[in-house]
């Protein structure tokens, strides 16, 4: 962890529009909480791995396969939240919260050793971001591209494409310029979480549906760290369906 103290938490909510009791459906005889939680703790380094839920049956289950968890407040709006409320129960210090969330149960520890990799910058908030090389993904409003300074800070986010090529006709973008799409793991830098739960919702985060862009509205740099590795998270359970025939399960 370079040297750092850092905390991974797995915010985990069972309600869920979508997909209800999410955390506990099994995934080839585990709960995707435990997947979630084993592709974490292969993982060297970590001070604690917490589960933070809200929810009395994921708390039982991650009881039971040995996993630290924490019961938090079920007003909370997003895992950030969540976070600052795991913050505020831990003893000592720490410099990191690394946010993974619980429907990531094949995650890729690489991924985690890359955000780790941010660590030495200091930086106040850290997230992945993967190069994007077809148009299904290029041009598809679900998937928030970003797009960076220089310095690989955060300038923009958006469900649109951007940056908007003028004058280049959509199938010949990728010969013109590399385009980003955003993976959202992240990790808070322990002194500034606690200022990023309590800002207010944002006029470009409510445009968007982005919570990072509340961050970036209100002046906190966002270091973006480029990955190799694909995501695979569930949303639906029309996902599990997906998952299987890439053979995960």
């Amino acid at each position: 962890m370079q040297g750092k103290k850092v905390v991974a938490v797995i915010p985990a909510r069972y309600a869920s529009t979508r997909f209800p009791g999410k955390p506990l459906v099994d995934l080839g005889g585990k709960p995707m909480i435990q997947r979630t939680y084993d592709q974490v703790a292969s993982v060297a380094g970590w001070e604690r791995i917490i589960i933070a839920t809200d929810d009395e049956r994921i708390f039982s289950v991650a009881k039971k396969f040995g996993a630290e968890v924490m019961m938090t407040d079920s007003a909370h709006q997003s895992g950030t939240d969540r976070c600052a409320e795991v913050l505020t129960k831990l003893d000592g210090s720490i410099d990191y919260l690394v946010n993974i969330q619980g429907d990531e149960p094949f995650i890729n520890p690489d991924q985690l050793m890359e955000l780790s990799s941010g660590f030495t910058s200091n930086a106040p908030i850290l997230t992945l971001v993967k190069e994007i090389h077809d148009e299904l993904t290029l041009f598809n409003t679900n998937v928030p591209k970003v797009v960076m300074d220089d310095q690989q800070n955060a300038l923009y986010f958006s469900r649109q494409t951007i940056p908007y090529l003028r004058g280049v006709a959509t199938e010949d973008w990728f010969d013109h310029h590399r385009f980003y799409k955003h993976i959202g793991l992240y990790a808070y830098r322990a002194d500034v979480l606690p200022r990023l739960s309590s800002l207010p919702v944002s006029s470009l985060e409510k445009a968007e549906m982005l919570e990072q862009l509340r961050w970036l509205q209100h002046g906190f740099q966002i270091k973006l760290i480029q990955t190799q590795h694909e995501t695979v998270g569930i949303d639906s359970p029309a996902d599990l369906e997906k998952i299987k025939k890439l053979g995960f399960l």
